[in-house]
């Protein structure tokens, strides 16, 4: 802290930021965030999994999905959080026994309409009504370690627009069931540029809006002389957004994705010129540069703390560019921040490579015993410590299972191997079966010496008794999707 002789002088300039860097866990709660967890998405991208069994409520390390951020948020000391979802997957957390979310948070569950086809940002407009603060957002898909007030600290000490959570896309080494010899698609990267500290996002855009190379606007580069470019980042799908960009979007119903649009754009907008100038960037047309500017204004109304913080802010010696003695933030008042996360856990369980990486390492994050003592387990049977066996199970004589998840109410028969495996709920194994990484979906059978070898297995399939599968997708005609 800088100290210029005069008593009080240097807490009253730093106070802003220092006493937002002190946040803990337990005191997010207290920041006037409103948490909004997305459960709504269909899990497009694994299909095979979710034909009969909605994302949110996909069995994770024996856990539902949609789990682990409502986990992620009460530790974080949230004691409400609104949950956006479909009425299926709320009939299904209120009846079924098996899906009892244990958390002590107070649900509020907000149905979208069965018809609509919304994306996350039609979500938020569609709730808008119940939004009264800023607000952090939580994709029901995220698994992650993450210390969440590093996110909020970024957002309060610079009184942001957005805050973010990124971290290293991983490359996964698990062998996908019944993707062998597919050929792979490769994700489009997103170019990512941040400032010297890492933290300020300062451009951001998909390799596929890249068509005449990667081009910086000037406005950026006259602020931002230093900026670091990193690909190989994954956007956790985790955001702190201002009341007022709420408010911007129920007027701006043609932005549909807050990852694919609303993101984006905010970044793009910390450096347009102020309403007034003559000419905005030179890539966007007149129209847009009205909307735009119109735009701006509305995601910048104030809130009843602005003037206090926009006072301290042109009183503080402290800027966010070294090496002049302009005034904080250049006086942009639309701020965009992003935590990277270098070590940790960090999944989006949207692939299902990412599912079958996520059963692997979820069990990690909780500390809970990994059979449960509902389950019968024969003494005869070889259980590995890395394996996780549900409720209501019966693991039967001869019997071997490693490195495995065995689901709610499954019977495992004699002489049965199970290795690197996923085995929902209600399976039934018969004797003599070979598993070896496979994904086994609630309520199949698997007749009496079946050899499976990296297969999904649909819900409810029954495969016939000695039958050899290897890399194969099983699932019944109506599940096909079409390509």
């Amino acid at each position: 802290m800088l100290d210029d002789g005069v008593p009080g002088t240097a807490l009253e300039i730093e106070c802003p930021v220092i006493h937002h860097k002190l946040l803990t866990l337990d005191t997010v709660r207290k920041m006037e965030l409103q948490a909004v967890l997305m459960a709504a998405g269909g899990g497009s991208r694994m299909m095979d999994l979710t034909y009969n069994t909605p994302k949110p409520l996909l069995p994770v390390g024996n856990k539902p999905l949609i789990w682990y951020p409502l986990n992620l948020l009460e530790r974080a000391g949230f004691e409400e959080v609104m949950v956006i979802t479909t009425k299926e997957v709320q009939k299904a957390l209120s009846t079924e026994q098996r899906l009892k979310l244990d958390v002590k948070m107070k649900l509020d569950v907000v149905c979208i309409p069965e018809e609509a086809d919304m994306g996350t940002a039609d979500a938020l407009r569609h709730i808008q009504q119940k939004i009264k603060t800023d607000i952090l957002v939580v994709s029901c898909d995220l698994i992650t370690d993450v210390a969440l007030h590093e996110v909020v600290d970024l957002f309060r000490a610079h009184n942001a627009t957005l805050s973010m959570l990124m971290s290293k896309v991983h490359e996964f080494t698990e062998t996908v069931p019944g993707q062998k010899g597919k050929k792979k698609t490769g994700e489009q990267r997103d170019f990512v540029g941040v400032d010297s500290t890492g933290k300020r996002l300062l451009f951001m855009a998909n390799e596929a809006d890249l068509e005449d190379g990667l081009v910086i606007r000037k406005s950026i580069m006259r602020k931002h002389p230093k900026m670091h470019i990193k690909t190989g980042l994954l956007d956790a799908h985790l955001y702190c957004l201002k009341r007022s960009v709420v408010d911007f979007l129920v007027d701006n119903k043609s932005i549909s994705s807050l990852r694919g649009e609303l993101v984006p754009y905010l970044v793009r907008k910390q450096f347009t010129k102020a309403l007034g100038s003559q000419r905005d960037d030179e890539h966007t047309d007149q129209n847009l540069k009205r909307k735009d500017a119109n735009a701006s204004l509305e995601i910048l109304s104030s809130s009843k703390d602005e003037a206090l913080l926009q006072l301290a802010c042109e009183r503080s010696c402290w800027n966010d560019h070294r090496g002049d003695m302009s005034e904080a933030y250049h006086g942009g008042q639309l701020r965009c921040y992003a935590h990277i996360m270098e070590d940790g856990t960090c999944y989006r369980v949207n692939t299902l490579a990412a599912y079958v990486e996520a059963n692997r390492v979820a069990p990690k994050l909780f500390e809970e015993p990994p059979v449960h003592p509902s389950a019968v387990i024969s003494e005869r049977s070889l259980v590995g410590g890395d394996s996780i066996i549900g409720a209501f199970c019966q693991i039967a004589d001869k019997t071997s299972i490693k490195r495995s998840t065995i689901g709610t109410s499954t019977t495992v028969k004699e002489k049965v191997k199970v290795t690197n495996s996923i085995i929902m709920n209600g399976i039934t194994i018969e004797e003599g079966c070979n598993i070896q990484g496979s994904v086994i979906c609630n309520n199949a059978v698997i007749g009496r010496g079946a050899d499976l070898k990296y297969c999904l297995v649909g819900s409810g399939q029954r495969i016939e008794a000695e039958a050899e599968r290897t890399n194969e997708v099983i699932v019944g005609s109506d599940q096909l999707m079409e390509i």
